[in-house]
């Protein structure tokens, strides 16, 4: 038997199924869809044997609720989902927010699989999606706090809604030159070098912090390959953070 984990995003729900002592990432099976294709999920999940179900949801409570309704009748009331928070101590990672249940749960996971992809490190974690959060932590086990700004889409999308003569990006993004000479490519550029700018200077910081340690950016999310070709610094791309953190926090919860 397995665990299923579902990382429910603003926009898409990604899950994977994997065995108690798998290498994190190491998955029997998974897929993703969008939030509007939820019902699509069922008959692919009618086909898993599970024994534990570990979901973070950022999508709100409807989402939860109508999520929770399907895996119940995919799954009977003998498999109930855990839907995972973010805890004061997990793993042996820290939250250090302030109040610990206000940060997101998939901040928090996504720190827990960096941190278990990476131990002992100084981590910067830029999770590029809807939104981009870009989170610290610490060689030793802390998630120190982090930033949150619009994602790529979304910096392009509400430029565009709010000036009525720039055209709307969203089938591509290439930056042909840091000063465009188009308003496309002018658009493109200034939403690609607002999301490398923050993710470098949150690097640049991190690392006056923690001056001697070994420091390791890591970008994921949806926008991750449009804005991690465009970084000057060290970093590592890696897909599906948060089930990474899920399936390490399901082996300990």
């Amino acid at each position: 038997m397995a665990m299923l984990l579902i990382d429910v995003g603003n926009t898409r729900i990604k899950w994977a199924l994997a065995t108690a002592g798998a290498a994190p990432g190491g998955w029997l099976e998974s897929g993703s869809a969008a939030l509007s294709e939820l019902s699509m999920l069922s008959e692919r999940w009618r086909k898993l044997a599970v024994a534990q179900i570990l979901v973070s949801n950022v999508a709100g409570e409807h989402m939860q609720e109508r999520l929770q309704t399907m895996l119940e009748v995919v799954f009977g009331a003998a498999v109930r989902p855990g839907w995972f928070a973010s805890p004061p101590q997990l793993a042996g990672l820290r939250n250090g927010y302030r109040e610990p249940a206000q940060l997101g749960c998939d901040r928090f996971a996504a720190a827990l699989g960096a941190q278990q992809l990476f131990p002992r490190e100084t981590l910067l974690v830029a999770t590029c999606g809807t939104a981009t959060t870009i989170d610290a932590v610490t060689a030793e086990g802390v998630f120190s706090g982090g930033m949150i700004l619009p994602g790529l889409g979304l910096m392009a999308t509400s430029l565009a809604r709010s000036t009525a003569k720039l055209p709307h990006i969203t089938d591509h993004v290439q930056v042909d030159a840091l000063f465009a000479d188009n308003t496309d490519g002018a658009i493109i550029s200034g939403c690609i070098n607002a999301q490398v700018g923050a993710i470098e200077r949150g690097f640049a910081l991190l690392g006056q912090q923690a001056a001697g340690t070994a420091l390791r950016c890591i970008v994921a999310g949806g926008s991750a390959a449009l804005i991690a070709p465009y970084l000057s610094i060290r970093h590592e791309t890696v897909d599906n953070l948060v089930l990474i953190g899920l399936q390490t926090a399901a082996a300990t919860i």
